[in-house]
């Protein structure tokens, strides 16, 4: 079991190197999706960080898809697995300044993490070049 006090724990998560609180990635231990709020918050577990961020690390974003139980090999999709059931498969615990001991699902490295957000990036809908001399009428 790797373990991390919370201080290390928020160092490794600015590592990563994205753009957005949103952004900061996970993977799940069972089915190994590289994972964050913003796709807990597309999947409709809240509507923004502060809704989903008890959920970031420790309930795979199938939960709120209606994907399966974890399969033997992962396969790229999501679970319905948390680490709140009855066992504890994860390999990641961090140490709060009270001396407790919380699951999390692993971090993800800054290349996944930056490749997700890539991946992920909300668009943004552009209007059209106004082509007047004095703008729109």
């Amino acid at each position: 079991m790797k373990t991390m006090t919370i201080k290390e724990f928020h160092a490794a998560l600015q590592a990563q190197g994205v753009k957005a609180r949103e952004d900061l990635a996970v993977v799940c231990p069972r089915c190994k999706t590289v994972q964050s709020a913003r796709d807990l918050i597309a999947a409709g577990a809240g509507a923004d960080f502060v809704a989903v961020d008890g959920y970031v690390g420790f309930s795979c974003v199938g939960r709120w898809t209606g994907a399966g139980s974890p399969r033997k090999t992962p396969d790229g999709k999501p679970c319905n697995w948390t680490l709140g059931g009855l066992f504890s498969l994860h390999t990641l615990e961090v140490v709060t300044e009270d001396g407790k001991h919380h699951p999390r699902f692993e971090l993800a490295t800054p290349e996944q993490a930056q490749a997700h957000e890539k991946a992920n990036a909300p668009t943004v809908q552009r209007l059209p070049a106004d082509d007047t001399e004095g703008g729109a009428a």
